[in-house]
């Protein structure tokens, strides 16, 4: 490293990063300096010397649009973030010497699975821990990923479906896919189904990425061609269609109450076939381990999903 890099570096604060990241996620000075409880100009005065030191223009200014991010800080946004998380992880450890765990914890959760989990995740992880401010977000595999490798959040709980290696996974438990029908369907009186029994029905397919990429590999390799008659991306409108019965559907979350919003039945089967279950896993970045905090959670997603 040069001289003038390791002094570039040097100069750095975390407050001028914290007013970065701050700025692109609200994407204005003021919106910034509110969510830190500064002013304003310190906002404006602390990002403008960032820019100096490190000799490029990260954010476009625009009046009446707010502020975007340049390519400069495209790239810097997530070591930032990954900067700063890690700074408050310093901290922590450093006023508990070791005690109770505390900060902000953001986790993803894919869509799905989260009103399955997060709510009890949420009341019982602040039971064990309630100095340590849980919050998620929410979106598909893709987008959880790419949440992960940004710093939006730390950890994430989805499918083992189409990751790519730049996440480390852990499996918390294993699903696996069930045919959800309406009473009058004509498969409704069997007690379990074979995939190429399905192949001359409606399928009502749920549009969730990867949901029809993965439910429509496993028909193909049962020699199917699903007939799709509609597709959505959203749970409960897949199971209201079913409901009324405009065709079958695919799924691997099972609520407890067998009722669609409309509070019509519908019947759960199992498959016959011998389909290999889903894993849920915790994934982090790969290239750095997780907080004392992301570690925490984990092994508390672990005691709580699969007792």
């Amino acid at each position: 490293m040069r001289v003038e890099d390791a002094r570039v570096i040097e100069e750095l604060s975390l407050r001028q990063l914290s007013y970065f990241v701050a700025a692109a996620e609200v994407g204005t000075m003021t919106g910034a300096a509110a969510t830190l409880h500064v002013s304003q100009s310190a906002v404006s005065l602390g990002l403008a010397d960032l820019e100096r030191q490190l000799g490029v223009q990260l954010v476009l200014r625009q009046r009446s649009k707010g502020l975007t991010l340049t390519a400069a800080g495209q790239e810097l946004i997530s070591p930032a973030r990954t900067l700063l998380r890690l700074a408050e992880e310093l901290r922590s450890g450093a006023h508990d010497l070791g005690g109770a765990l505390r900060g902000r914890l953001v986790m993803g959760c894919f869509q799905t699975i989260g009103p399955f989990v997060m709510p009890t995740l949420l009341d019982s992880f602040a039971h064990a821990h309630p100095e340590v401010e849980l919050d998620f977000v929410e979106g598909s595999v893709v987008d959880l990923e790419a949440m992960l490798l940004d710093g939006q959040c730390e950890v994430a709980l989805l499918y083992d479906m189409d990751l790519s290696p730049t996440v480390h996974r852990e499996t918390v438990y294993l699903t696996s896919p069930h045919v959800l029908l309406a009473p009058t369907h004509p498969l409704a009186d069997r007690s379990s189904i074979a995939l190429r029994d399905l192949a001359d029905h409606d399928m009502i397919m749920l549009d969730f990425p990867p949901s029809r990429h993965h439910f429509s590999a496993l028909l193909a390799e049962h020699g199917v061609t699903p007939r799709v008659r509609h597709s959505s991306v959203n749970f409960e409108m897949v199971r209201s269609l079913v409901a009324r019965g405009h065709g079958f559907s695919l799924l691997i979350q099972r609520p407890t109450v067998e009722v669609s919003y409309e509070g019509r039945p519908l019947v759960v089967r199992p498959l016959v076939d011998d389909v290999e279950p889903t894993a849920v896993v915790l994934a982090w970045p790969s290239t750095a381990p997780p907080t004392r905090r992301a570690r925490a959670f984990a092994d508390h997603c672990h005691a709580v999903l699969t007792s």
